[in-house]
């Protein structure tokens, strides 16, 4: 039967249990016992108990587990177990900073039952071929998402391309233009706006717009690592006066920046940008979609009509890139169960029907207090709109 209602840390230690009593019943019979610490043995850790080798485990990082696999036909059976991943999945994925298109998870693995023993025993047997896949590969899906693991897979630059990048560079370049909207905007105590007309240390402002579009939004120009002139173009669902007034009282407002069309039969709303906003969209590089990540906020019905409705307003929407900044007011410490006082950055991806979207998009984790993770959406906007750092 498939282990519905056990913790996974029970289900993977029982599942290595089981692998090593019957494919390896010779480590099983040395495993009773544990070595003096002078007599530790290039075997030692294969001496070790099931439940110790997977607490050893549970402390390295994903590419030391796969160096791990490497070193023995014992331990390259042991890593490819799936629950062994599910497991990794299951308590890593809350606690990543970023996730975009290339490496969004399928959060349906996880919502499936897990993996029966017999079937993930079978799936790690040696020195046959199965002939068949995985049903539910983990391991690639954790790899994949992990941040520190996607900064492995990142291509290196050829020489050619620094050079190209030099010249490129003594060039002037337009400056590049963002759209920024969203009701983490105007939901959170603390104002990402303000705070970024008060950073010079993250963000000099460069130049400062002169007019206003229809009294809802402005623009504000940006030095980027003293080298990288960008503007950011707020738009706000309303007036400043009832803005704040709403936030005050916790009621929502009338958003002028769309206009409802329809309801269709699914219940999602369909959405037209307001004529001023259309004007906007057909002349800026990407969007910047400011989410309200505090648990139990932000959760609107509205918020992929509007996005969707922005994205599909402009020609070839496809070029221009989706940066969700998955934002909280103040960073704050996990209670004693360890919860993070932030909606996780894949969640709001689901949330945000952003894997159904054929733009390129990025969710990256943000404060609105210190700004930490904004920098980094921004670098990721700029690679995406060609611009060389």
């Amino acid at each position: 039967m498939c282990e519905k209602n056990q913790q996974p840390e029970s289900v993977v230690i029982r599942s290595f249990r089981r692998f090593t009593k019957r494919y390896f019943p010779q480590k099983v019979a040395t495993s009773d016992f544990m070595p003096a610490a002078d007599e530790a043995q290039p075997g030692y850790l294969d001496s070790l108990s099931v439940d110790i080798q997977f607490l050893i485990m549970t402390f390295l990082s994903p590419m030391d587990i796969c160096q791990l696999g490497a070193t023995s036909q014992y331990w390259r059976a042991m890593v490819r177990d799936p629950l062994l991943w599910r497991y990794f999945l299951l308590r890593d994925m809350p606690h990543w900073s970023s996730v975009d298109y290339l490496s969004m998870p399928n959060l349906e693995l996880l919502d499936a039952p897990l993996v029966c023993e017999d079937e993930s025993l079978d799936d790690r047997e040696e020195g046959e071929e199965k002939g068949k896949e995985l049903k539910f590969d983990y391991m690639s899906e954790y790899l994949k998402g992990c941040p520190s693991c996607r900064q492995q897979w990142l291509p290196s630059r050829p020489a050619y391309e620094l050079v190209t990048s030099f010249l490129q560079y003594l060039v002037p370049s337009s400056e590049p233009r963002y759209a920024m909207f969203g009701p983490g905007m105007e939901q959170l105590d603390v104002s990402l706006v303000r705070r970024l007309m008060h950073a010079p240390d993250l963000l000099p402002v460069s130049g400062t717009p002169n007019r206003q579009i229809n009294g809802i939004g402005s623009g504000i120009s940006y030095m980027f690592n003293n080298q990288h002139k960008f503007n950011i173009l707020t738009l706000y669902s309303t007036n400043r006066a009832e803005r704040e007034r709403a936030r005050l009282e916790q009621q929502s407002i009338s958003n002028k920046l769309f206009v409802l069309e329809r309801t269709e039969d699914s219940g999602c709303h369909v959405y037209s940008p307001a004529p001023q906003v259309q004007q906007v969209c057909q002349v800026v590089d990407g969007f910047i979609y400011v989410a309200n990540a505090e648990p139990g906020k932000g959760v609107e019905k509205s918020e992929v009509g509007h996005i969707r409705a922005v994205l599909n307003c402009v020609e070839d929407a496809t070029a221009k890139p989706l940066l969700v900044l998955s934002c909280i007011s103040r960073e704050q410490a996990g209670d004693i169960s360890g919860a993070r006082c932030r909606t996780p950055c894949v969640y709001v991806a689901k949330r945000l029907g952003l894997p159904q979207l054929s733009n390129r998009w990025m969710v990256q984790d943000t404060v609105a207090e210190s700004l930490s993770g904004l920098l980094d959406g921004i670098a990721w906007l700029f690679r995406c709109s060609g611009v060389k750092l």
